[in-house]
């Protein structure tokens, strides 16, 4: 099974898939409101913001698994992320990251090992997975902020052609 035919559903309970972002890059990202990264939703914006147009989407996947970090209800996490950030990017729902409960979309995801070559289970809230256009993952850990030279110059990468 291809990342692009495992369903999800959106933080409104619809059902959806990457397909729906077939030809663009996605930068997949486990969020949570009460932790001490959440101001990356401002950066995660900002890339949303300026790269939208060509070919990024940024997807939010809010996660509980982190501390508790994220106990809210899908109305509360849209509202916090609409009015605290002017989060305008999808969000899908609450979901397991890691462990036996762990979605397919992370089983997946969690097979790809970061700059240092680890794989494995997600470290924290607000690891970052960017899938290219081509299917190509790269992973970023927790504490690579969205405007990190780093993510950037991979975003410009894989940005379809315009």
């Amino acid at each position: 099974m291809s990342l692009y035919d495992i369903p999800l559903r959106t933080l409104s309970g619809e059902p959806t898939s990457l397909a729906a972002h077939r030809g663009r890059a996605v930068l997949v990202v486990n969020v949570a409101s009460r932790c001490g990264l959440t101001p990356q939703y401002e950066g995660l914006e900002r890339l949303q913001k300026t790269y939208g147009e060509r070919g990024l989407t940024v997807l939010g996947v809010p996660c509980n698994q982190f501390g508790g970090q994220e106990p809210g209800t899908a109305e509360e996490i849209g509202a916090f992320c609409s009015a605290t950030y002017g989060v305008t990017f999808p969000m899908l729902e609450k979901t397991d990251v890691n462990g036996e409960g762990r979605h397919p979309l992370y089983a997946e995801l969690t097979r790809v090992a970061d700059a240092a070559g680890e794989a494995g289970d997600v470290q924290w809230n607000f690891e970052k997975f960017l899938i290219g256009p081509d299917g190509s993952v790269v992973r970023f850990r927790p504490r690579t902020e969205p405007e990190s030279a780093e993510l950037v110059a991979a975003v410009e990468e894989r940005l379809p052609a315009a």
